[in-house]
Order: structure tokens, then C-alpha cells, then sequence
């Protein structure tokens, strides 16, 4: 058996004075805290940007492909034809291979090229068509954008969010219905049933449509629940001029998020012909997804400032416990024992130390996330964060990275403290025993 770590766990195993061990107590409960602190962030931001994510691809789909005069504008329509050559293969495509540098710890190596493949590949297409208009009740005028769908259109999404009512059948052109937002029902004061008329500039003319309400959902996206409807696609085409062969767009749903630059280079380069352009949605909306990637950095600062807390408590537990064993140090250097030797037991018995803080902290980070996702008993304000629960998205890989790390770095920090060590005389030591 290796004899630092025998001496370590000896000395471990012995009971300590009152005062000592209410330091090492104070020094494991830190660890333990801390940990408990970095896994409930993770968990909770991993979380949050999922669920907001999900919701946004979930509402628009990951890619857009338009005709290649549109901006980044949801509002532009020049009409393509719906029967392209891509479109009713485009979904078959399952996984594509593509050719990558070499990349470790960041670091890209040019001359190393290597083969890799897609995570997942492309889920469903289908097609849309916008049109903003004004929304008139009895009492009350609404601003709203009328987001066209047609019979392939995949409603598993919309239904998670539906409160009230049902879908529409998008394959009915004569279906005048319409599915507003909680927000947008409730500021015009419309249920189920309800019927009003929707008011449309296009070129020089006024035209108008009645709706009636078939459905009322709530993704929690406040910014665009209160902007956006959804109708039968042929109601736009009629407003635009246009014929049910063409729309405004194709909507791409992919497997693995990981792929959306790389299926969207995808399908630009080698599926669309010269006129259309393939665009997702980060692209397209820039500000939610900029503002999703600021989590990161209050992540790492967070967890940080965690490690820097657990560091100084663990700096302070083996100052007192190298001092509080300065005859057994004096002994073992009179034994013959090196200072590293010595130094060593002192980071071993550390290492037991910061173990149990380790052990406690990911029983109750862990329980945390599990009740969390369980009962939701953390509360957010739908307005400002776009959910009304926080949610919890434990990943096992950051479960262990942040394990690994606290022990390590901690340890690593308390390399340079163990020197105090070697500034104990065995003479000086043992004449005070």
C-alpha cells in the first residue's frame, strides 16, 4: 500500500479535537454547497435553453428556405412554386457525411483532415405563407401576422401548447378558422367560436376576412404569441393573388440541433437550386438566441466563483490540520520522510476531505433537479423569461466534468499551501510534544 495514503487514512480515522473538526465539517459542507450550487446551474440554464429553443424550432421549424430576394423579414413574400424538386425527398435524408479538420481542446489542425457524419438528419418539411394584418372586434383593433399552413403541416407542437379548442383541418381550403394566442384572446376578448374580421392591405386595395376562433394556444413566447395566428394557407394565397401552388417558403425540422449550420450549408449549396436560399432561424432571429448564449458566461461565472469558495475553505482546513499535527510531522522527518512525502499525506488527507463534500454535494444537487423537474416548485415570471417553471435538463457528462473538476482543481490549489511543510523544524516539533 502506497505509505502517504496509509498515514492519511490512519490519521483520518482518528478523532479530532472539537475545534478541528468543526473546521473540517465547515470545510466539507463548503465543497458539498458549492457543488450542489454549480449542479443546479447547470441543470437549470441546461434547461432553460432547451426548453426555449425547443419552442422556437418548434413554432418555425430550424431552416427556411425562401427565394433568395427575402431578408431576414418574415414579412417578405415573393411566391415560389410548392412543387420543387427537393421537396418531396428533402425528409429523407437521414444522415450526410462531410469532411472536417482535426479539432482538440479548441485547436483546429488544417492539415489533418477527417471524415465525420451528421448526428441525426432531416425530420419533415413544409410549406408556409405571411401576411400582417389588423384584427377588428366589436370593441377592440389588433395588430397580428397570419402565419399560413397547409396539410403538411406537423402539428405535434402546437398541440402540446393548445388551452383551448382544436386544430383546424389545413387540408379544408374553404376552412376559415383561425388559432390565436392566450394573449391575443384575451386582449380582443374572444373564446371558442368566436368570430371577427381581419383586415389586409395589399397593393393599393383594402380587403377583409372573417375568421372564426378554433383554437387558443400559449407557448409562454410572450413577443411572439401577441404577434402571431395561424389559418389555412389557402386564405393568404387568396389575399396575395397567388395560386395553391405557390407559397412563401419551406419549413426544415432536423433531428439533432448540433446540425443546423451544417444542414443549412447543406441544403444550400448542394439541394437548392440558384433563386431560393436557405436560412435557419438563429440567423433569423439573432436577439433571443444571443441573449440564450449570455447564460453560458453567468454559468461559468457562477460556477467560478463556486470553485473559488470552495478553494479558499480547503486552503484554511489543511493550514489548521498542518499545524495541528506538527509533532507527527516533526517525527516523520526524523524518520527520514521527505517534505514532498510528507506533503503528500497532508493533499491525500484533503482529498478525503473534499471526497465527502463531493459524495454529499451531488446527493443534493441531484435531489434538487429530480424534485425540481418533479414538482416544479421554483417559480418564473412567464413575461420576462418565456417559462413559468424553471426547467431542469441534468446531463450526466457535466455532472462528472464538475465532479472531476472540484476535486482536481481543489487539489491542485492546495499544492502550494502543503508547503508550510517544509518550514517545520522535526527539532522544534518534537521539543513541544
Amino acid at each position: 500500500m502506497n505509505l502517504e495514503f496509509f498515514i492519511a487514512k490512519k490519521v483520518a480515522g482518528q478523532r479530532n479535537r472539537s475545534f478541528t473538526r468543526f473546521i473540517l465539517l465547515i470545510a466539507s459542507g463548503a465543497i458539498a454547497l458549492c457543488l450542489t450550487v454549480m449542479i443546479a446551474t447547470t441543470a437549470l440554464i441546461s434547461g432553460f435553453k432547451q426548453e426555449i429553443t425547443e419552442k422556437i424550432f418548434g413554432f418555425w421549424g430550424h431552416i427556411h428556405i425562401t427565394d433568395s430576394n427575402v431578408s431576414q423579414s418574415l414579412l417578405e413574400n415573393f411566391p415560389l412554386e410548392k412543387n420543387q424538386n427537393f421537396y418531396a425527398g428533402l425528409d429523407s435524408v437521414k444522415q450526410i457525411q462531410y469532411e472536417d479538420y482535426f479539432r482538440i481542446f479548441g485547436f483546429e489542425f488544417e492539415n489533418f483532415p477527417v471524415q465525420r457524419s451528421s448526428e441525426g438528419g432531416i425530420r419533415h418539411v413544409q410549406v408556409f405563407a405571411m401576411k400582417p394584418g389588423i384584427i377588428q372586434t366589436k370593441n377592440q383593433i389588433e395588430g397580428i401576422i397570419l402565419k399560413g399552413v397547409d396539410r403538411d403541416f406537423d402539428w405535434t407542437f402546437l398541440k402540446n401548447y393548445l388551452v383551448e379548442g382544436q386544430v383546424f383541418d389545413a387540408a379544408d381550403t374553404t376552412n376559415q378558422s383561425i388559432i390565436v394566442s392566450k394573449q391575443t384572446a384575451d386582449r380582443l376578448n374572444v373564446g371558442i367560436g368566436d368570430k371577427f374580421i381581419v383586415h389586409f392591405v395589399q397593393g393599393a386595395e383594402q380587403l377583409r376576412k372573417r375568421y372564426e376562433v378554433s383554437g387558443i394556444y400559449k407557448t409562454g413566447l410572450e413577443e411572439y404569441d401577441k404577434k402571431f395566428a395561424l389559418v389555412n394557407i389557402s386564405s393568404i394565397q387568396n389575399i396575395l393573388g397567388w395560386t395553391s401552388d405557390q407559397v412563401a417558403g419551406f419549413e426544415v425540422f432536423i433531428d439533432d440541433i448540433d446540425d443546423l449550420d451544417l444542414f443549412t450549408e447543406y441544403i444550400y449549396y448542394n439541394i437548392l437550386p440558384n433563386n431560393l436560399y436557405a436560412e435557419n432561424i438563429k440567423e433569423k432571429f439573432p436577439a433571443i438566441f444571443e441573449w440564450l448564449a449570455l447564460q453560458n458566461l453567468n454559468e461559468m461565472v457562477i460556477i467560478g466563483l463556486m470553485l473559488v469558495v470552495a478553494i479558499i475553505n480547503m486552503i484554511t482546513a489543511l493550514l489548521i490540520l498542518i499545524l495541528e499535527r506538527t509533532n507527527m510531522i516533526g517525527v516523520l522527518k526524523s524518520l527520514g520522510q521527505s517534505n514532498w512525502s510528507i506533503r503528500k499525506v497532508f493533499l491525500y488527507y484533503a482529498g478525503f476531505i473534499i471526497a465527502t463534500g463531493v459524495f454529499w454535494g451531488n446527493l443534493l444537487g441531484l435531489s434538487l433537479c429530480f424534485l425540481q423537474k418533479q414538482f416544479g416548485f421554483i417559480r418564473l415570471s412567464e413575461a420576462d423569461y418565456y417559462l413559468s417553471v424553471a426547467p431542469v435538463d441534468i446531463s450526466w457528462w457535466a455532472v462528472l466534468m464538475l465532479n472531476v473538476g472540484t476535486l482536481f482543481i481543489t487539489l491542485f490549489f492546495l499544492v502550494l499551501p502543503s508547503y508550510l511543510v517544509t518550514r517545520i523544524s522535526p527539532v522544534k516539533a518534537i521539543r513541544f510534544k
